[in-house]
């Protein structure tokens, strides 16, 4: 596709996105200047702006007849409500990837193309049981086991070269963002692409989709509620990714779901704990578990598939989420703004206290409210509204976490619309703070801290030789100078030993 293509189309995005107010300011239109208003109605005449009840579906529908990158582009501005508006971030997340499949002649060929001797492994490939605008699924047999069934990934041709062309497009704009609007760049338009970029060549290369199902497999291979595929290594490729088949009721079959038996309140509760035991426990998550990628197998486990999407947090950005929602879950402001000074996220020169307030005035008006009114996932969107006024800038590392939380949260409240989300998180919340930043982290890090005493003290003899040496060529040597050197390291050792002594008496 030519640049020029790929500009019209995200211009038509545009036009579909402006057209309506919901991602306006709500004065929009008494407010802004006589010429902006006109040159908005010029740019989206011919553009039906729906009312509430139906836009969400058809701007979404709209988006997705632009083709693939306009889906993954309109499903990531839903996670960026800062950037569009509540309202139209709401809209979108209603935006679908499903797509006609390609045809099975094509699938069958690429199949043997890219794993020659495909047979020894995979047979009697049927037609596509799942089609996306990245890839499509079939179910097959597993030619070594016939009775064991097998989940065939297959990416749509070309697609990898279409993707990059038309985030080229999008790159450009972002930059000439950046560089004429400068209100905009605190946003961090580019390097919300570049997740964006990055999330979507993990979903171009399969193998790295087998690495991450692989992963979270180790990850969670003895949780009791919580499943995935085993990969077929042997079967996968670039474009192909083999696993085995799980059967289940889609997580969107609620209906069928209450009908089997399941306890509804018990699946939402595991599903919320589940996705908080990823982010924190192995800083590692499945960022795509909408109600498509989840199922339910017989006995109640939840079963994750469709790892094109994953996220990771570092170890900081993991004890910023906790010491946030605990202290949102006990009413500790004071800690949450202190989380947010330390972490860098909040520059030192605002002040902490009013920090805190603004933080109060997110938290308090929640807290008497009904359990189903109550959202961990706004409080977040909330969160960095009120961060923003505080030069706190966009942090990409989180932006899948965000939208991960709004998502997983939908799909709870499917099952149980009464969860009280608080009281689902308080226990995978509390644990994980108490074991990382309580008597057993603090010995943790004292045996880290050893560990790196002892390598230092390992190398201290060379180190010390190193200089004596250096040391010997620059002056003639003293009488005295082996007992300083005696003396040094004997200084050295007394301050290691009482250094480490010290580390033992903290925990």
């Amino acid at each position: 596709m030519s640049r020029t293509v790929g500009t019209l189309r995200l211009l038509r995005m545009m036009r579909l996105l402006l057209a309506q107010d919901s991602v306006l300011p709500p004065d929009f239109k008494k407010r802004a200047p006589l010429t902006l208003r006109a040159a908005r109605r010029i740019f989206t005449l011919g553009v039906p702006n729906y009312g509430h009840s139906e836009r969400g579906e058809k701007l979404s529908k709209r988006i997705a007849d632009l083709g693939p990158t306009y889906i993954k582009l309109g499903q990531f501005l839903a996670t960026r409500p800062d950037v569009i508006g509540a309202n139209l971030a709401a809209d979108l997340r209603l935006l679908q990837d499903k797509m006609a499949p390609f045809d099975q002649a094509i699938a069958e060929q690429l199949l043997h193309d890219e794993i020659p001797d495909a047979d020894r492994f995979i047979v009697e490939l049927g037609a596509p049981v799942a089609a996306a605008s990245i890839a499509q699924v079939h179910r097959a047999k597993d030619a070594r086991n016939r009775d064991q069934d097998l989940a065939v990934k297959l990416l749509r041709p070309n697609i990898e070269t279409k993707l990059r062309n038309e985030l080229r497009v999008f790159f450009t704009i972002a930059r000439l963002v950046e560089r004429f609007v400068p209100r905009a760049r605190r946003l961090r338009p580019t390097d919300s692409l570049n997740v964006l970029q990055r999330t979507i060549s993990l979903e171009t290369d399969l193998r790295l989709e087998a690495a991450a199902l692989s992963e979270m497999y180790e990850n969670t291979k003895d949780d009791p509620f919580f499943t995935v595929p085993k990969v077929i290594w042997e079967a996968t490729s670039k474009q192909i990714l083999t696993m085995e088949w799980i059967d289940g009721t889609p997580a969107s079959h609620v209906d069928a779901l209450t009908k089997a038996g399941h306890d509804m309140p018990t699946l939402a509760t595991r599903l919320i704990q589940t996705f908080l035991n990823q982010a924190l426990r192995d800083g590692f998550f499945h960022a795509d578990m909408h109600q498509g990628n989840l199922m339910i197998a017989h006995d109640g486990v939840l079963v994750g598939i469709d790892f094109g999407i994953v996220g990771r947090l570092d170890y900081d950005s993991r004890r910023f989420l906790a010491e946030i929602l605990h202290g949102f879950i006990t009413r500790d402001y004071d800690k949450v703004a202190r989380v947010h000074f330390e972490a860098g996220y909040v520059p030192k020169r605002n002040s902490i206290d009013e920090f805190a307030q603004a933080l109060r005035s997110i938290g308090e008006p929640i807290r008497d409210q009904n359990a189903e009114n109550i959202s961990m996932a706004n409080l977040l969107t909330h969160l960095f509204d009120v961060t923003a006024q505080f030069e706190m800038e966009t942090q990409p590392q989180l932006l899948l976490l965000q939208k991960t939380m709004v998502t997983v949260e939908g799909v709870a409240r499917s099952f149980d619309p009464k969860l009280n989300i608080w009281d689902a998180a308080q226990p995978i919340v509390s644990t994980w703070l108490k074991k990382e930043l309580g008597p057993e982290g603090k010995l943790r890090e004292a045996r880290a801290g050893l560990k790196n005493i002892s390598r230092t003290i390992k190398g201290l003899p060379d180190t010390l030789a190193a200089l004596q040496s250096a040391a010997t060529q620059l002056t003639e040597p003293e009488p005295q100078k082996p007992d300083r050197v005696a003396r040094i390291i004997g200084l050295t050792a007394l301050f290691i030993g009482l250094y480490a002594i010290w580390l033992f008496s903290q925990n």
